[in-house]
């Protein structure tokens, strides 16, 4: 007779088969880096790429905006007296720029390019990189009050305070061998600081051909970016101006080659018969040279045609062609005599 078999207790075959207590810790540190990835791709910044002819186009347009405005300016005040303002030119320019800082930037509005070219500063340090709120990569608020207002003293106030040191500089010569040295070591810092800026900014325009951020080194200094304020938005491109100036410079050049090639006095020929006043030229004084419309201090006589010249118009004409015409019968003149001599 066999023996009956043991059968494991239900709290034995428990104990043996459940996991320890800190399994799912061990389990969460294992899933934790897969599931961090997985929180990061979804957070990955947009990359947005700025058009850099339109911001080089947007800075020719306000500039060419401020040359406007100071031409009608000046032209206000070229009445009241001449030169007026040309003592006040660098103060000129500062209001006029001081101006468009004002009604646009400072009200968080483009400036008159920028809006033209569908642009907007925006605070790259507060921008959003990544996040719900990202959409197209152009979100992010515009620019702080300290930066507008460095924004301001940078340019208007620099540009003011550069001019009127340069035209101070070359007024009191400082640069001359015969001033006292301060002036000179003046001279070679202002020139010193000059060269640094200019090397700056041809660095400055090397890293914005790179990549297209901050085409000045205000901006790149306030970390104040352009970008597209409306992303299905194009901007506004005419080529109407260009196409009219290609037209009138081929016109031009076109006028340049052929007009040497021209005789004044044919063409001038050609066109009398259709002229309007063919009737009052041709009954006009015949005491009166035909070339100069005046009466001649030294008469000479065309041959065969005897109408009267001034000899200087007559010699001339006759002297810069061999078969010139008379202009009142179109006859080749062949001879020219004083008149009143046989």
């Amino acid at each position: 007779m066999t023996d009956p078999e043991t059968l494991p207790s239900p709290s034995a075959s428990t104990d043996s088969s459940s996991p320890p207590p800190d399994a799912w810790a061990a389990e969460y540190r294992r899933l934790l880096p897969q599931w961090e990835s997985m929180r990061d791709s979804s957070k990955i910044a947009i990359p947005i790429s700025i058009s850099r002819v339109n911001q080089f186009d947007a800075a020719r347009l306000d500039v060419e905006m401020s040359a406007m405005l100071k031409e009608q300016l000046v032209k206000v005040f070229s009445l009241v007296k001449p030169g007026l303002l040309f003592q006040y030119e660098p103060e000129l320019d500062a209001f006029l720029e001081f101006l468009i800082w004002r009604f646009s930037i400072w009200v968080d509005k483009p400036t008159p390019g920028n809006a033209l070219m569908n642009l907007r500063y925006r605070d790259e340090r507060a921008a959003p990189i990544t996040g719900k709120e990202v959409r197209t990569g152009l979100e992010g608020p515009g620019l702080s009050v300290s930066q507008k207002v460095l924004y301001c003293i940078s340019t208007v106030g620099g540009q003011y305070i550069w001019s009127r040191l340069q035209s101070f500089s070359a007024f009191r010569r400082w640069g001359d061998s015969e001033q006292r040295p301060l002036a000179r070591r003046a001279w070679g810092l202002v020139q010193h600081a000059e060269g640094l800026y200019r090397a700056s900014s041809f660095f400055n325009l090397l890293l914005f051909l790179y990549g297209a951020r901050y085409k000045t080194i205000v901006e790149r200094i306030l970390k104040a970016r352009l970008v597209y304020e409306s992303p299905n938005m194009n901007r506004a491109v005419s080529f109407e101006y260009m196409n009219r100036q290609l037209v009138w410079n081929e016109f031009s050049e076109m006028l340049l080659l052929l007009l040497p090639l021209l005789n004044s006095s044919s063409v001038k020929k050609f066109l009398l018969p259709f002229s309007k006043d063919k009737s009052a030229s041709s009954s006009g004084d015949e005491a009166d040279c035909p070339i100069c419309r005046s009466s001649p201090s030294i008469p000479f006589e065309a041959l065969p045609c005897q109408h009267r010249y001034c000899y200087y118009c007559l010699q001339t004409r006759c002297a810069a062609t061999n078969s010139y015409r008379c202009a009142r019968c179109n006859e080749i003149v062949v001879a020219i005599q004083r008149q009143g001599s046989s």
